[in-house]
């Protein structure tokens, strides 16, 4: 396909505000091709992509294993019903319960908020003996956008408008243990958050608060849920965040990154957690079907295969750097979190113009708490194309400086 077989970027905007909900705040560009960390729009113009498809480009745009298994398995069998298994399904289990070190067991969805759902049927399920049903979450977290993983996003602006929220969530500010120990009562089942807030702001915990928190779980008889939607599949430098820390959760939910850009959510549980989701009490029509299921394969098998783990860690390395040594020129930079491939720069301005500055200039950020430049690229980023799109931030944000 070429850039003359398409409908220009004024035709495709033209169509989608007459013919699409208006509820995304999308930007003057509609894109049409992407390769690794590049992504083209109608025009022809190039981007480089620091956020490719919201963190779910993991191996950046079109993955050459990705797009030959996708395109095996869409000639072979596209989709049947969970009352039948399939090869891809069963293989993709087994290897996400060897890379859980807990021998998870998975139930297969389409999205991080599906699999949050999940999470939370499953809690209560395990709750439901004791009549404990309640789940504490934590403060600026996000779980998705379904009424029960909106509820557990314990942020009232995702909340407003669309209130009565459910039964059932206790919020804690995150981080704080003691103010975690305090919203656990007796109806309690679970506590649920996320090993690193990603929405939140690239929010890293203090140290010990993932092993306390685990400790109060064991103490209380609780179940301890980890939202692994943005911080899995090798975003952090390990399959998944938690292993970051000396801990082990009782569940794990996956989204983004899983698939390699093809939709796709799990749930990941302990087997004798998991025994209680018995057939009628949860289902997912498309759930793992086969060629989401070889997407995911292809993933995994190629961050094993070219290193990508390791790539993610030296990554981070240089992104730290290149932002520590902008935060000692640029006072604009108050803080910089980064953990793997996963990146937060803090800023004391409005994000917003330096994100539209960057677009402008060729590269594709994004800013999450209104202050925070969150990037979430590739794990085959080349050096190159790390240095290119850290200094177009570096000359937006030194321009803008007072």
């Amino acid at each position: 396909m070429t850039t003359s077989d398409t409908l220009s970027s004024e035709q495709v905007i033209s169509l989608a505000k007459q013919h699409l909900t208006q509820n995304y705040t999308r930007y003057p560009v509609a894109l049409v091709r992407g390769s690794n960390s590049w992504v083209w729009d109608a025009e022809g113009n190039r981007y480089l992509d620091f956020f490719p498809g919201w963190g779910c480009g993991i191996l950046g745009h079109c993955p050459p294993r990705v797009v030959q298994a996708v395109q095996e398995q869409v000639a072979t069998l596209i989709h049947v019903p969970n009352t039948w298994y399939t090869e891809p399904q069963a293989l993709l289990g087994q290897a996400l319960g060897e890379r859980t070190d807990f021998g998870g067991v998975s139930f297969f969805c389409n999205s991080g908020t599906e699999a949050n759902e999940a999470a939370i049927k499953l809690a209560r399920l395990n709750g439901k003996p004791k009549n404990k049903y309640k789940i504490v979450t934590l403060t600026g977290s996000f779980h998705g956008r379904t009424m029960g993983a909106l509820t557990a996003t314990a942020q009232p602006k995702y909340h407003a408008g669309v209130e009565p929220m459910l039964p059932g969530f206790n919020y804690a500010p995150w981080g704080d243990l003691d103010a975690v120990a305090k919203a656990i009562d007796g109806e309690t089942c679970a506590v649920m958050f996320e090993p690193i807030q990603g929405e939140g702001g690239v929010n890293v915990p203090p140290a010990g608060f993932l092993e306390g928190v685990r400790a109060l779980c064991d103490h209380h008889g609780l179940l301890l849920i980890l939202d692994e939607v943005q911080t899995g599949m090798g975003r952090t430098g390990k399959w998944f965040g938690y292993q970051n820390w000396d801990v082990k959760p009782d569940i794990i939910t996956l989204a983004k990154a899983l698939a390699g850009g093809v939709a796709m959510g799990a749930l990941v549980a302990r087997p004798e957690v998991a025994e209680k989701l018995k057939p009628g009490t949860h289902a997912a029509t498309f759930g793992g079907n086969p060629l989401a299921a070889r997407a995911a394969l292809a993933t995994i098998e190629t961050i094993e295969q070219e290193g990508l783990l390791e790539r993610g860690v030296q990554l981070g390395a240089r992104f730290l750097h290149r932002f520590t040594e902008l935060k000692e020129k640029c006072p604009l930079v108050t803080d910089v979190r980064v953990k793997g491939t996963m990146i937060g720069v803090e800023l004391n301005v409005e994000g917003a113009p330096v994100v539209q500055a960057c677009l402008e200039k060729g590269l594709l950020i994004n800013c999450t708490h209104q202050t925070v430049l969150r990037l979430l690229p590739a794990l085959t980023l080349s050096d190159e194309q790390l240095e290119d799109g850290c200094d177009i931030i570096a000359d937006v944000l030194l321009a803008l400086r007072p």
